[in-house]
């Protein structure tokens, strides 16, 4: 079953009057980011700002990407509590992350977006498969897909996407205020389902930087598409563990600056359409009906 969030769901949209820039009254969406405390057993961990959509999905994500649980960690429970909107992770093992949250530094990411010192203490150690591939057709199938999928952005704006996909097939596509925390709940998703990333592909709306890089090697996905630019260090740190890094895609133009070897160049240029501007993701509902 494929997996996103519902752009009709009242919880994660609202309705709110203003003027526009004639002075005329105007009505528009806007998305709503709510704060979710996450606890590990007893010890407060963060204070996020999300839209709440998968409160249990974002809280084991966060906790892998942060080094905090390991990839073959067990989890006694998730518990989410939607009035004190708290979500407690509960190992059997004890856990102390004092030190460690002391080293917590600001990062390029928005909303409140944090690596810790040692983030990539694993990242030299993951081994990505080298045998994966990327067909172009596939990839220019997968854009359309994803670019046609109804989405928060669209309904609302200010709102990131993420996506898990296996060849052409999107399998999960997440939203939040903040790309880091649509990448911890398809982290999430993957562990509390079982599903390795060895062949799998993850696209993003957001920059390709060092975090979103670091956090795709740990999951294990070989290929990394964005339709937004690149940091140096995320270039850098896509060589170094030789994920596919693409990005500027949008329609039939990319830019791959790492991992160049898995993609294949089987697609007709002539026969792929360029982007519709009502499908862009960075572009609101509003923006589109004003044309």
């Amino acid at each position: 079953m494929f997996v996103q969030p519902d752009p009709s769901d009242p919880r994660l949209t609202k309705r709110v009057t203003g003027i526009d820039h004639t002075g005329a009254p105007v009505e528009a969406a806007v998305t709503v980011e709510r704060p979710l405390t996450l606890y590990l057993n007893g010890q407060e961990i963060v204070t996020m700002m999300t839209i709440l959509d998968r409160p249990e999905d974002l809280a084991v994500g966060y906790l892998l990407n942060q080094g905090m649980l390991k990839p073959g960690a067990a989890i006694e429970g998730v518990d989410y509590d939607e009035d004190l909107q708290v979500v407690v992770v509960r190992t059997p093992e004890r856990t102390n992350f004092e030190e460690k949250l002391r080293k917590k530094t600001l990062t390029s990411g928005c909303a409140q977006g944090t690596a810790f010192g040692d983030l990539m203490e694993d990242f030299s150690e993951v081994r990505l498969p080298a045998e994966a591939r990327l067909s172009t057709s596939a990839l220019y199938r997968l854009l359309h897909r994803i670019n046609t999928l109804p989405s928060l952005y669209l309904e609302a704006g200010a709102i990131h996407g993420c996506a898990l996909a296996h060849g052409d097939e999107p399998l999960v596509y997440m939203e939040d205020v903040g790309r880091h925390n649509a990448v911890d709940k398809i982290a999430g998703w993957m562990f509390r389902n079982g599903v390795p990333g060895g062949d799998k592909i993850f696209y993003t709306t957001g920059r390709l930087t060092s975090e979103m890089v670091i956090k795709t090697v740990r999951m294990g996905i070989p290929i990394l598409v964005s339709r937004s630019g690149f940091t140096a260090w995320g270039v850098e740190l896509a060589r170094e563990a030789n994920l596919t890094l693409i990005g500027r895609c949008k329609g039939k133009r990319f830019t791959a600056l790492a991992g160049t070897e898995r993609i294949v160049f089987d697609a007709d240029l002539a026969y792929v359409e360029e982007e519709s501007a009502k499908h862009w993701r960075k572009n609101s509902r509003e923006a589109e009906d004003a044309g």
